[in-house]
């Protein structure tokens, strides 16, 4: 990568956190430096550690550019229809920062997370991981790059951005 590509990014870079930043995030508790805007607050129920949760959520990567490299809209089932991500709440199986994010949202809020590298992924087998190899690889050789993490970039590599619709709660 040339000097003036790499200062070309940065600068993109620059512009999305002062954009973000023009928003009025707020660190969330317990996140260990996770970001959050809510988008739409809604006042249903909130979900605890062990229930099975489900959420509608576009992902994207803060160091391209805000690269969408999944979202669950894409995801269809048998009928066409959107096909949600779930999980069990505080099961270790997801990204600390979603885990964070879903933990205080209500059924039927949407919020965008801006998830710091500390917070997303740290390996390969953490959820939610795109189905589409392709963008996997893409998503996973940007964010775990040995040669940009050596020039200390990792701070902006791995930093997430998500918007995520709390669609349901099934309590344990």
């Amino acid at each position: 990568m040339s000097r003036a590509s790499s200062v070309v990014e940065l600068l993109l870079i620059a512009s999305i956190l002062v954009l973000i930043s023009s928003l009025s995030f707020e660190v969330m508790v317990r996140s260990r430096g996770a970001q959050l805007v809510e988008r739409y607050i809604h006042s249903h129920e909130t979900p605890s550690s062990g229930d099975t949760v489900v959420i509608h959520y576009y992902g994207r990567l803060a160091a391209k550019q805000g690269w969408r490299f999944d979202s669950t809209y894409d995801h269809k089932d048998e009928n066409g229809d959107p096909l949600p991500f779930q999980f069990v709440l505080a099961s270790g199986k997801v990204i600390s920062g979603i885990e964070s994010a879903v933990r205080t949202m209500k059924v039927g809020g949407i919020r965008r997370v801006v998830i710091p590298p500390s917070q997303g992924y740290q390996n390969t087998s953490q959820e939610p991981i795109p189905p589409n190899f392709f963008d996997r690889q893409r998503l996973f050789t940007t964010i775990f790059n040995p040669t940009r993490l050596a020039n200390g970039e990792g701070l902006t590599l791995g930093t997430l951005i998500f918007d995520i619709e709390l669609v349901s709660v099934r309590h344990q």
